[in-house]
């Protein structure tokens, strides 16, 4: 039974409440006053907490501000006959939980106890409700899914549903979750029978293809700059939808969503590849003949990531653009807020700024293990990102942006999907290290799996190290381990953050453009 402290001096106006509530099945506790109501809260529980603003010697406020410094959690609801502005404001800032005007009607009362006391039940059953009736149509949305916006409403419907039901806590979260492994399954056959009919006999890519990381500078940035806008391109690394959806919100104090989109990224869907894509405009095998003095192989010891700003470059005068630039790569707070503090004195028209936090984090998780207890799925992973963001540099840097009348495309090169199952693969000594993808020379998966082998790089514009070589993708939540120590690795790697292969979480990503509130 929840238990109710009601603390009024008008002892006698209180009992056709009390009737009401004991009738509701709710136990009420009766005081008269202030100094009564913290004399309980210390010495029992409750589960909510109605104040009269007016009684004698301590007053509601007080009374308030007293009961939220010994147990800051419980909820207080404050009971007035005054309107006055000033009152409710002094409330709302000592943090009460609603507000109620007398002569208080016995549903104001009910319906102030199921926000406040049963508000988690409610949502969490009329969550499932809601999932369960639409289990079905998410089901043939999986089915029958063949073209990539119908996956593209997968991922989003998949995303909000996660999402609702992580909030709600849900006991359908697992039932999701197989229906995700359904949809990535799904997901996998579809690119294995379509990804190369994106790209032309030469490996380039043909018209009728969905949106493909070198499209984002093309397609997106250079309109808003022939619009005269001030863009600022912020890539944030590892970067999921459901992690954009987390962060929304924040966004949204300081930020019109003004576009939000999805596209593809490339395979790999790994920074090498898919970024270089980005600043290029190119696919990976189009920059290795073009431009070979920014490619570096899988199997190179050199950065692989050290050129972006050049590749962009060359796509502005590739396309006869003459915008003065400026680029950033964000790895530490201190060079973050560095940044922040110059960015009046900017002149370029287009800005990038490269952020790096969501993979180091993925990183950081993976080799620590007070990181994977912090971070131990999904949910905890978007909660993360979300604080992450709402308290370091980054948030400052992204609301200075604004102040400052830029538009912010908000995007990322490729996301990453938890692995929980290791494939064992041979291959020779030049095979690359990444866990999702292979690419090498008589590279052979043992055991069944359902990864997908592009046998002609070539062909889906890739580059080809040796005539031999082929690139193997994992797909759902495989990941390759070599069969010296497998087990170790096996173990070591599961139930960690990875990209690389194919799955929904990976390749379908956020493009979203953001317009400022106010601007200085």
């Amino acid at each position: 039974m929840n238990r109710i402290l009601w603390a009024d001096d008008e002892h006698e106006m209180l009992r056709p409440y009390i009737i009401y509530l004991n009738q509701k099945g709710y136990d009420v506790t009766t005081v008269p006053g202030g100094q009564d109501a913290l004399d309980k809260v210390r010495k029992e529980q409750f589960d909510i907490v109605f104040l009269d603003e007016q009684m004698p010697g301590m007053s509601g406020l007080e009374t308030l501000q007293l009961i939220k410094e010994l147990r800051p959690e419980l909820p207080v609801v404050m009971v007035t006959k005054s309107e006055e502005e000033r009152i409710m404001e002094q409330a709302i800032g000592s943090k009460i939980a609603d507000y109620l005007i007398k002569p208080v009607n016995p549903n104001q009362i009910l319906m102030c106890l199921k926000r406040h006391i049963h508000e988690r039940e409610i949502v969490a059953n009329e969550t499932n409700r809601s999932y369960r009736e639409e289990f079905a149509d998410i089901a043939w949305m999986i089915d029958t899914a063949s073209t990539a916006d119908e996956w593209m409403a997968v991922q989003r419907t998949l995303t909000k549903w996660e999402l609702q039901l992580q909030d709600a806590d849900s006991s359908m979260g697992e039932i999701l979750l197989q229906q995700r492994k359904q949809a990535n399954a799904a997901f996998a056959k579809f690119i294995a029978r379509h990804y190369e009919e994106w790209f032309d006999a030469k490996g380039n890519l043909v018209a009728d293809r969905p949106f493909f990381s070198p499209d984002i500078f093309r397609k997106e940035i250079f309109p808003l700059l022939d619009e005269g806008k001030k863009v600022f391109v912020v890539v944030i690394d590892n970067f999921r939808y459901d992690q954009w959806k987390a962060i929304q919100p924040l966004l949204s104090e300081i930020y019109t969503v003004q576009k939000e989109q999805m596209y593809f990224s490339i395979l790999p869907t790994a920074t090498q590849y898919a970024r270089n894509a980005i600043f290029a405009g190119l696919m990976p095998a189009q920059i290795q003949q073009m431009m070979p003095q920014f490619w570096v192989d899988d199997d190179g010891e050199e950065g692989k990531n050290l050129n972006e700003k050049a590749l962009l470059d060359s796509q502005l005068a590739r396309f006869r653009r003459h915008e003065t630039t400026t680029y950033y790569k964000i790895n530490e707070s201190d060079f973050c807020e560095k940044i922040t503090s110059q960015l009046k004195s900017l002149h370029s028209t287009l800005n990038v700024a490269v952020i790096n936090f969501i993979d180091m984090l993925s990183h950081a998780r993976t080799d620590s293990k007070m990181m994977k207890e912090l971070c131990p799925d999904e949910a905890a992973y978007r909660s993360l990102t979300l604080s992450w963001l709402r308290h370091s540099p980054t948030f400052a840097f992204l609301r200075r942006i604004a102040e400052l009348g830029y538009t912010l495309v908000l995007t990322t090169d490729h996301g990453t999907v938890r692995v929980n199952n290791a494939v064992s693969i041979v291959g020779d000594r030049t095979t690359n290290t990444n866990l999702r993808y292979k690419v090498g020379k008589a590279l052979n998966v043992q055991g069944k799996n359902n990864c997908w082998t592009a046998t002609r790089p070539e062909r889906i514009g890739l580059p080809c190290p040796n005539v031999s070589s082929s690139y193997i993708f994992a797909t759902g939540g495989d990941f390759f381990a070599y069969p010296n120590n497998f087990n170790y690795y096996a173990q070591f790697f599961r139930d960690t953050f990875q990209h690389g292969g194919i799955t929904l979480e990976e390749m379908l990503i956020p493009l979203v453009t953001l317009t400022p509130k106010t601007s200085n």
